[in-house]
């Protein structure tokens, strides 16, 4: 293929993919659902109870009861609803875009178990005699008034009574032409007809009635009524239809968002997004010339890719879904950072561009792929470990890491290959943003110096400064935790926070003031938003019937629904612990690889670089007494991934450069080698510190109110990250094994296989 054939070649590509993408993109994104956090609903975790003693919960049960709430969630009509068994006995429903919560709550959690007894409580026959799909919304003939009609089996299976006639037969004999047969709705042993009758809405009875004429009923027909409205009669013949819950279930963690809250939270996260990705690639165009707008065209074929694997393995888009997205264009320039620094590189050696890119692409492969596996075990083990946002988040974070390496090591290379391989690039090194003038003359083998902006640093000669500014830092951060502690949500200490949207902005003493008519004393109450119009409020654990009220009273008064989140002391015990392991687990395992791969005491400096960072994080969240949630957890462990994804190129440098030099035997030598590798990974570091940031930061500013403190630490982490990396984790390294070197030099020349058998 000639120049022009290349050329040619590239276009089409470009175009072909631009078309595809084009044409697809919207489709493909309006089928992705979308998360309770981005067009409301709730998220409800249940323990499953027997609802006999001694009982044990069994698979088949809980089979039954996921059954059953399918069946309800039919009800509700209800678009695409998860309902997944967790563990021996636990049940987690999800249920995007429910209008009515409360509603929905009632009918989800409603044993529904229907029973049919006289006035002193006695039993006769229940629900499963009752002709499956027969009960419906009708209209009493007499007046008018809503009912629920429904037919029984005109033989009872398993009872002691032939049929309906026996029954009020037996009725009619016991207490004459008084009596009156009881259809309860979830009867309880405690329960009594006398309790139940007087109350307002009559509790557990649906209905009481006697008997016309004093005579047993002859036929299957029954006719429930007392209902005020038609709603609630076809709420109930629905329930009678879908059947009764095999199990108990017990609320014991919840997520509500209301839907206002889930459409700002859409707009103002794909706008904080749109502004992060056209900023990172102004800033590569800017930067690395020709190779910026290669890497502009990959990443845009990066983010259609996640949108369409996502769309295919049926992933729900969640908010921090989308920051993980955002936050893997970052990550995917990194690649292509590493990648176009060491054409640079080589370019200023005064290698041919054909050179220059082969070597480039070679030399940094090794350093892409240890990166991206270090970011993708803790991605892993945040999907392990995480809660349904948090899993969302890990999944996003996953793919972006996958597709992130194969757009930027194949088709970026592909693409700029063309170019280079059709020799219209040759002498055109400004193309590549290398001056002519900094080129050298690769016939006199001369070495090049790195400089970051003309300037050369000795980061090496400073450790001690770093060291102490790290130190006291740790002091200052060790301090706050100590006597102010963090202020930890619900996640982790159980209880309610629930949020309200108001269409103005609000003062703390308003927020209190309503919940103080509702009858709560608030533990916290702070105000955010961009007017101050959401209110946050601390609540104890409440209960379906007090979120119910909540939810009815803020609707009259602001006319948007508020998000609820309650978390049981039980479970936000489970997840703090959750927390912890993933921490742990993700360090042993980056421990282990980096040990493989380099060696113990890189391994070992690199987690305390890692736990520094993870560590200031932790010391701002104290000191700015922001939220402390799970969703913090997922931001810390997402910078274990960067931070050692930043460190493992600069000790890959390092590696490299003490290859050349074969054997080391000073201190100062040991020092050199050191400080050239991080002026020559600066320029990288910096780079893709600041495009990940650009991403971070316009999630911080303009994204929803909800990833505000999620997209600060990132930011801190991100930071935090590029410092440790460049003062601490190198110049650790090279303080702990340069102690010895003048009794063992480092030797990282490569031993010669034997040649020949051996005996």
């Amino acid at each position: 293929m000639g120049r022009k054939g290349r050329i040619i070649a590239f276009f089409l590509i470009v175009i072909i993919l631009g078309g595809i993408i084009g044409s697809t993109t919207n489709s493909i994104a309006k089928d992705i659902p979308l998360g309770l956090d981005l067009q409301g609903g709730f998220e409800l975790l249940y323990e499953v109870e027997p609802q006999q003693e001694g009982q044990e919960v069994t698979d088949q049960m809980l089979d039954g009861v996921v059954e059953a709430l399918y069946q309800r969630v039919d009800i509700l009509g209800v678009n695409e609803p998860r309902i997944n068994i967790e563990g021996d006995n636990r049940i987690r429903v999800q249920l995007a875009g429910v209008d009515n919560p409360n509603e929905a709550r009632e009918i989800l959690a409603t044993t529904a178990k229907l029973s049919f007894r006289d006035t002193e409580d006695k039993f006769y026959f229940d629900g499963s005699q009752i002709v499956s799909g027969s009960a419906k919304q009708d209209f009493d003939p007499e007046t008018n008034l809503p009912v629920v009609t429904l037919q029984l089996k005109s033989e009872f299976e398993g009872s002691e009574y032939e049929n309906l006639y026996d029954v009020s037969s037996t009725i009619l004999e016991k207490y004459g032409p008084d009596g009156r047969m009881v259809i309860w709705m979830d009867y309880e042993k405690d329960n009594t007809f006398e309790e139940e009758i007087n109350k307002p809405d009559q509790g557990k009875i649906l209905t009481a009635p006697g008997f016309k004429n004093g005579e047993p009923i002859a036929g299957t027909d029954l006719m429930i009524d007392g209902f005020e409205t038609v709603e609630e009669a076809k709420k109930i013949a629905d329930l009678l239809n879908a059947g009764s819950l095999p199990a108990d279930l017990k609320e014991i963690y919840s997520v509500s968002v209301g839907a206002q809250f889930g459409e700002q939270a859409l707009n103002k996260t794909v706008f904080a997004s749109i502004i992060g990705v056209i900023l990172i690639f102004l800033y590569m165009i800017a930067y690395y010339r020709f190779p910026g707008v290669i890497a502009s065209i990959t990443l845009t074929t990066y983010i259609f890719l996640i949108l369409l694997v996502f769309n295919l393995i049926n992933g729900v888009l969640t908010l921090p879904g989308i920051a993980a997205l955002v936050l893997g264009v970052g990550m995917a320039v990194d690649a292509n950072i590493i990648t176009y620094e060491r054409i640079k590189e080589e370019l200023k050696a005064g290698k041919s561009i054909q050179a220059a890119f082969s070597a480039g692409n070679k030399r940094s492969l090794a350093t892409i792929l240890d990166a991206n596996i270090t970011t993708l075990l803790a991605a892993v083990v945040l999907f392990v470990f995480g809660t349904s946002s948090v899993k969302g988040f890990a999944t996003m974070l996953i793919i972006s890491i996958i597709l992130s390496f194969i757009t930027a090591v194949f088709l970026s290379r592909l693409l700029l290959g063309l170019w280079v391989k059709s020799r219209y690039l040759n002498k055109r090194p400004k193309w590549f943003g290398v001056k002519p003038d900094h080129i050298h003359d690769i016939a006199k083998n001369e070495e090049v110096k790195p400089h970051f902006f003309g300037k050369t640093f000795n980061f090496v000669q400073h450790r001690k400064k770093f060291f102490i500014i790290s130190i006291a830092l740790i002091v200052i951060g060790a301090g706050f935790l100590l006597f102010r502690g963090l202020n930890l949500g619900v996640d982790f200490v159980s209880g309610s926070r629930v949020e309200v949207l108001a269409d103005q902005p609000l003062t703390t003493e308003q927020v209190e003031e309503h919940f103080n008519q509702l009858g709560y004393e608030p533990e916290q109450v702070v105000l955010a938003g961009d007017n101050q119009e959401i209110g946050i409020a601390r609540l104890d654990v409440l209960s379906k019937e007090e979120i119910a009220e909540i939810n009815t009273y803020f609707v009259d008064q602001f006319g948007n629904e508020p998000n609820v989140s309650t978390v049981t002391p039980k479970v936000g015990k489970e997840l703090a612990m959750n927390a912890v392991k993933a921490v742990i687990y993700a360090s042993i395992g980056i421990i282990i690889y980096v040990a493989f791969r380099f060696e113990l005491f890189f391994a070992i400096t690199a987690i305390i670089a890692l736990l520094h960072d993870a560590f200031f994080i932790l010391a701002l969240f104290s000191i700015f007494q922001f939220e402390f949630s799970v969703v913090i957890i997922a931001a810390i462990l997402t910078i274990v991934g960067y931070s050692i994804n930043d460190t493992i190129v600069t000790f890959d440098r390092i590696r490299e450069n003490l290859r050349l030099e074969k054997r080391v035997k000073t201190f100062k030598q040991l020092g050199d080698v050191v400080n050239k590798s991080l002026m020559q990974t600066l320029a990288r570091s910096f780079n893709t510190v600041l495009t990940v940031v650009f991403a971070a930061l316009m999630l911080f500013i303009f994204g929803a109110q909800a990833i505000t403190y999620f997209s600060f630490a990132l930011i801190v982490g991100l930071i935090a990250g590029t410092y440790s990396s460049l003062f601490l984790a190198a110049q650790l390294w090279l303080v702990w094994r340069g102690k010895n070197i003048d009794k063992k030099p480092v030797d990282y020349r490569k031993k010669k296989k034997p040649e020949g058998p051996q005996v």
